[in-house]
């Protein structure tokens, strides 16, 4: 390869290329080789194309190299070398640069419009190479110049489908094709010197927003046939309105609701029609209307709903959309009936529903307790995390138990753990294990209780008493299924099926944030409510039944029952400690008596107590069988006060107290005026 510096003033213009490619051709066919011309970054330009040398713009002082296909003609190089670096003489001066001056400047004019044309140009010569390739065609195609300009048009582009096989191509004009993301259009016109193909151009353009907006409208006018069809097929009447107040469109509905033709209504404007109705109104004000109800010229009355429809903030017309109101009341009247009969059907259905025989031990008739357990039954079907929330001693144990049983993992073990019930330093190696050594008193490896529920359920009660550090390694579980023990690095797999119990209001403590929001969301897959017993007394005869047979097996004396008063006192008492403390109370009472039936003087003073208290409190007077707090009394005397005088001054006055003292203790109390 030999290197050629150009010292001709212009460069290799036009005639000087003409030249160069002569002499190029005559070394070529003497020595039969091919010869190259090596450019900056385009290589390997074949030195016999006229127009991609012209493309190239060699100017004076570049640097251009020479190479031959063949290594051994190195002085075939070193000719065409002195060649380029000649100053290529002409006898006639003047006429040559009067030429030069014009071939140049058209060179300067082609280039300019090449470049700065919209379109997409590609230029071969007669070999196929790609002698022009203007910025255009780059975006367009998504290639560089410097990447296709001397390369082969189908080496470049595979499927643009520009050749320059024999004489008798003709042009192609409007030619679709896809290039990359790009869908164009193409015209393909040869290029004839001397009636001889001497290459072909390319002009073409990217269509395909063109397409894409042709695609749009063709979906317009779908979905306006669409919207045509549906206003014409819904059974609401729908008219439409102009600025003005001209009606421009009412649909069959409308029509038959209002018992009138179109050609009596399009075309009118409304405020001949009804000029103090909604549609009037809503033209004049810009505000919707909803809910108007009135009657038309064929005694139908109709409920309608008219909004205005705005462009750039002002109003363009309104759209009333009505309803025959006959017709809802018969819907009305249907719906009461299904929804009476689905009531009857619902409480059938309590009556006479059995819950599976995993849930025996939770003794209950009521809807809340039959729906929890219905809820627990569909989630035992499953695999997924359940969070059972209720205070303490409404069965939240016993609800999971009864999961585990009827679920998929009955043959698996369920492990309790009590959170609140072990010391925060002793709860993770409870949970996760530990290895021998990893604290004091670690002498052996120990297994924790969630490597004992594998292929099983563990249930976490009191999840709420967690630590903050405990709830961001039970969320790890919760969402990998593994763990480390403690001490220990080895990563341990579990299956695992996860039911937690609290008592605590987890919302509460997540706002205040006590308890993380993303464990919360964890383990609230299937939210089961436990409601407490005062909030299903019903319940409460068949507990103090099943619990009286079941103590009385146990102690071994027969107790046949509970008085009805003694029942009423239990109905009414607020059981803070739910079944549980129900349980205790009615076992205390069975080992204490010996009577066949329970009295009223047989439960606890404080059970009597609470009963002459709300029954004080129901009869808002003050007798001598209980002397209550001294709020009591108070909170009755204010009552009474607002009730008669219904305002805080009146009923201070009357009390003898101030307007704020009044305001102060009736807000204290919960008492409105």
């Amino acid at each position: 390869m030999e290197k050629a510096v150009i010292k001709h003033e212009k460069g290799l213009h036009t005639r000087v290329a003409a030249m160069v490619v002569q002499k190029a051709n005559a070394l070529q066919f003497k020595h039969h080789t091919s010869l190259y011309f090596h450019y900056k970054e385009y290589k390997k330009i074949p030195a016999g194309s006229l127009m991609l040398l012209v493309s190239l713009q060699i100017k004076k002082g570049d640097e251009v190299w020479v190479s031959a296909n063949d290594e051994t003609l190195d002085f075939v190089e070193k000719e065409m070398v002195d060649f380029l670096e000649s100053d290529f003489e002409v006898k006639d001066i003047q006429t040559f640069n009067q030429v030069d001056n014009l071939l140049h400047n058209s060179s300067i004019t082609s280039e300019q419009v090449f470049n700065n044309i919209a379109n997409g140009l590609i230029v071969i010569d007669e070999n196929e190479i790609i002698t022009v390739f203007n910025p255009a065609a780059e975006k367009i195609t998504g290639l560089s110049a410097k990447e296709a300009i001397g390369k082969k048009v189908y080496e470049v582009i595979p499927d643009f489908q520009l050749r320059v096989s024999n004489n008798s191509i003709i042009p192609k004009l409007g030619c679709r094709q896809i290039i990359g993301n790009s869908v164009i259009i193409t015209d393909k016109t040869p290029i004839f010197v001397d009636g001889q193909v001497k290459g072909a151009v390319a002009i073409f353009q990217d269509i395909s927003k063109l397409e894409k907006m042709t695609g749009e409208l063709q979906s317009v006018r779908e979905l306006k046939e669409r919207l045509h069809l549906i206003l014409e097929t819904v059974q609401d009447g729908i008219c439409v309105l102009d600025k003005d107040g001209y009606i421009t469109y009412v649909n069959p509905a409308y029509l038959r609701i209002v018992g009138q033709t179109s050609e009596q209504l399009i075309g009118k404007n409304i405020t001949y029609i009804s000029p103090q109705g909604a549609r009037k109104k809503v033209l004049q004000s810009g505000r919707a209307i909803f809910g108007s109800i009135s009657k038309k010229a064929n005694n139908t009355t109709i409920v309608a709903n008219v909004s205005p429809i705005m462009v750039d903030g002002e109003v363009a017309g309104c759209v009333s959309v009505i309803k025959d109101i006959t017709e809802i009341q018969i819907l009305i009247e249907n719906m009461d009936k299904a929804t009476a009969k689905a009531e009857y059907l619902e409480m059938e259905l309590k009556r006479t529903k059995k819950t599976n025989p995993a849930f025996k031990k939770i003794i209950g008739i009521s809807g809340k307790i039959v729906d929890a357990l219905a809820i627990a039954e569909k989630a035992a079907e499953s695999l997924a995390t359940v969070l059972i929330r209720g205070e303490s001693g409404t069965g939240k144990e016993l609800v999971a138990e009864g999961i585990h049983y009827i679920g998929p993992r009955a043959d698996g073990p369920f492990i309790r753990v009590n959170c609140a019930a072990i010391p925060e330093n002793l709860l993770e190696s409870e949970l996760f294990g530990h290895e021998k050594g990893a604290f004091t008193g670690a002498f052996k490896r120990r297994l924790g209780k969630f490597e004992l529920a594998h292929k099983g359920t563990i249930f976490l009660d009191e999840i709420g008493e967690l630590d903050k550090n405990m709830e961001a390694k039970l969320l790890r579980v919760l969402q990998k299924r593994e763990f480390e023990r403690v001490g220990g690095e080895e990563t341990i797999k579990v299956d695992v099926r996860i039911i937690a119990a609290t008592n605590k209001d987890l919302e509460e403590m997540v706002a205040r944030g006590e308890f993380r929001e993303d464990l919360y969301y964890r383990l609230n897959v299937i939210p089961i409510i436990l409601v407490p017993l005062r909030e299903r007394k019903e319940d409460i005869p068949l507990l103090v039944e099943h619990f009286l047979q079941q103590a009385s097996k146990e102690s071994g004396k027969e107790i046949k029952g509970i008085r009805s008063d003694a029942l009423e006192v239990l109905m009414s008492y607020r059981w803070p400690g739910n079944v549980r403390e129900l349980e205790n109370i009615i076992e205390r009472i069975t080992i204490l008596i010996e009577k066949p039936y329970i009295e009223i003087q047989d439960l606890p003073i404080y059970f009597r107590q609470e009963a002459d208290i709300n029954q004080e409190k129901a009869s808002g007077g003050f007798s001598q069988k209980i002397i209550l707090p001294w709020e009591e009394y108070e909170k009755q005397i204010i009552k009474m006060a607002l009730e008669k005088y219904s305002s805080y001054n009146a009923a201070a006055k009357a009390l003898g107290l101030t307007h704020k003292t009044i305001a102060a203790k009736a807000r204290k109390y919960g008492i409105e005026k």
